[in-house]
């Protein structure tokens, strides 16, 4: 948030567990309630698959059937501005941001990350 702040975007960002249940949400002033679901999504893909989803989405465009089967799957999002949240190199949870371009949401999420002290 305060990544987002500091350069006068509006973000939601959601943070999970390891296994996706919600346990932190945010919403600054602004934010359409669609971007809600798109972080709590981010934030989902990141922790259930302990893959960025910007990575995630290179892994699933690797092979038509992936791509296909993503389809299928509401929960999944490959937009960037999902990570996993890692201690000890072990997915404890992730972080999902939505409301600026896929670049900024990617940043948001890496920086909060960071200033958390996590990998």
């Amino acid at each position: 948030l305060a990544h987002a702040r500091t350069r006068g975007m509006a973000i939601a960002v959601a943070v999970v567990d390891r296994e996706g249940a919600l346990m932190a949400f945010e919403r600054m002033d602004g934010v359409p309630a669609p971007i809600v679901e798109f972080s709590n999504d981010k934030s989902f893909t990141a922790a259930t698959t302990g893959a960025s989803t910007r990575d995630f989405f290179a892994h699933m465009d690797s092979k038509p059937a992936l791509r296909m089967g993503l389809a299928n799957r509401s929960r999944l999002l490959v937009w960037g501005g999902g990570a996993p949240i890692r201690v000890e190199g072990e997915v404890v949870g992730g972080i999902g941001v939505s409301g600026a371009s896929e670049d900024d949401d990617v940043a948001c999420a890496e920086a909060a990350v960071a200033a958390c002290g996590f990998g």
